[in-house]
Order: C-alpha cells, then structure tokens, then sequence
C-alpha cells in the first residue's frame, strides 16, 4: 500500500486545516482495513493523532486532539481526511498518513506496517 498525504499549510491560531491521504496499490485487500494519521514535532517522537477503521464509523483519538479533530474516510476513493479545527501552536507537526490491517496496540507505538510521507501543517499564534 502507497499514501500520499496533502493539504498540510499554514494557519493561524483557532483556524482549520483538512488533510488528506490517498492510498494506492493493495487498497482492495486488509492491509488499509484502519488508517490513521501520526504526528511529529520538532525534537519529540511520532505520537498518534486519530484512526478509522475499514467501516467508517469507528474511531479513536488522541486526548489532545478529541473534540477539536474529525477523521473520515471515503472506501470507494482510498482516502481518508483529518479536519483539524481550533487549531493551537502546539499542533505545529508534521503529519503522517498511515494504514495497518487491524487495530491494535501498534498503533499507540507507531509501529502500523504502511507510512506516507509527511505533510508539514504549521499554527501559528
């Protein structure tokens, strides 16, 4: 499976961001059956944001982002989206795109099998 991330940018302090990552490649199999996005800021490790699974309508979050963040997904375009509103400086990261056949505790020790490459999203205040 290949992801390709988008929509990283600058953005002031409150304001949003949607994020997108289009998966490519073995899309029809279970090897994108729960995608997610990760985070990493300068000088810290990759912490988890937010996955979906394969249904579309189970979720998890990171405590800092719950309430603030949404992801989604569309199974008939291998995409998966992260709207990011109320957006604070210590969101500044780069963000990754992910996929991994099940949910487990893989994902809370970024170890999931398929990463995309990174989009810049910056906050400032």
């Amino acid at each position: 499976v290949q992801l390709q991330a988008s929509g990283g940018g600058l953005v002031q302090a409150g304001g949003s961001l949607r994020l997108s990552c289009a998966a490519s490649g073995r899309t029809s199999s279970s090897a994108s059956a729960v995608m997610g996005w990760f985070r990493q800021a300068p000088g810290k490790e990759r912490e988890f944001v937010a996955l979906i699974k394969w249904d579309g309508i189970t979720t998890y979050y990171a405590d800092s982002v719950k309430g603030r963040f949404t992801i989604s997904r569309d199974n008939a375009k291998s995409t998966v989206y992260l709207q990011m509103n109320s957006l604070k400086p210590e969101d500044t990261a780069v963000y990754y795109c992910a996929a991994h056949p099940w949910y487990g505790s893989k994902w809370y020790h970024a170890s999931v099998d398929y990463w995309g490459q990174g989009t810049q999203v910056t906050v400032s205040s």
